[in-house]
């Protein structure tokens, strides 16, 4: 497997992992199920344009796994150097790649990303829901902190 620098051309590819990884658990789609359809878009329009974000804020702290030449998984980071932090805002890996250990590397290759950065400390979170973060962010080292609970309420009635 290699972890490289996200380019362009990965970004329909991590896309496509995303959705599929994120069925089931993303708060977007938490929403819909609560309040229908917004504005006309769907939770997966809105997961995808988070990685559209993600990828244009800090494309140099993207980075993907590829194995046999195809992308597997991918990890996004924020940095603050304000206060010396970094955020891993997504992270996913391919289903039919499940159990191979691309997640805890793509973590382990943030990490080496963020100390390269000088960087104090690292967040990362997950929903209640993430059977998998729930497993995988401990054993990474990193330690809960505490959870949050998420409200929404809809302001208009039209989709």
């Amino acid at each position: 497997m290699l972890i490289r620098a996200y380019q362009p051309s990965d970004f329909e590819r991590i896309v496509s992992i995303t959705l599929e990884g994120f069925d089931g658990i993303a708060i977007d789609q938490l929403v819909e199920k609560h309040l229908g359809l917004l504005d006309g878009r769907d939770w997966r329009y809105r997961k995808a344009k988070q990685i559209e974000e993600d990828c244009a804020a800090a494309p140099t702290g993207v980075f993907v796994a590829e194995i046999g030449g195809s992308v597997e998984g991918y990890i996004t980071t924020r940095i603050d150097r304000d206060i010396g932090k970094g955020r891993i805002p997504n992270l996913a890996v391919a289903a039919d790649s499940h159990g191979r250990g691309i997640g805890r590397q793509l973590i382990e290759h943030a990490l080496e990303y963020f100390r390269r950065e000088d960087l104090s400390f690292v967040m990362i979170e997950t929903m209640a829901n993430n059977a998998v973060g729930q497993h995988l962010y401990p054993a990474c080292g990193f330690i809960e902190l505490g959870r949050q609970i998420h409200y929404a309420i809809r302001l208009r009635d039209h989709t």
